[in-house]
């Protein structure tokens, strides 16, 4: 398989992700995410699987939309960097939010399955 190949891959996967997230898909997400993720919202939150799992099934968190705007993937053999810019409509226990973030998202390939151990996000000023 080529980089470009894998590159494709990596980014179908990353979509099913985020379409995941906006329906509340917890059962998608536990493939899609590794056990041992790491997780920092926008917000500088900082969940582990189980606990942004929880979240979005107790519908504490909820997921409007998430569009990437702009991304990146760069592979490196068994590791995947994907870099871009999102724009997110959420709601956190109740109250909307709309804004646009930069992220930083890892995955691995383990057992012959990618999956993602990291993410990071900053919030982006609006104008």
């Amino acid at each position: 398989m080529t980089n470009q190949q894998v590159e494709q891959e990596i980014w179908q996967l990353e979509t099913r992700r985020f379409e995941a997230v906006v329906r509340g898909d917890v059962a998608a997400l536990e493939g899609i995410l590794s056990d041992d993720l790491t997780y920092t919202h926008a917000t500088g939150v900082f969940e582990t699987k189980a606990e942004f799992l929880g979240k979005i099934k107790s519908g504490q968190l909820k997921y409007e939309s998430f569009g990437p705007e702009d991304f990146r993937v760069r592979v490196y053999g068994p590791a995947a960097v994907i870099t871009g810019i999102a724009r997110v409509k959420v709601q956190v226990g109740g109250q909307p939010l709309s804004f646009r973030l930069r992220f930083t998202d890892v995955y691995v390939k383990r057992d012959g399955r990618w999956q993602m151990v990291a993410w990071q996000a900053t919030r982006l000023p609006e104008g």
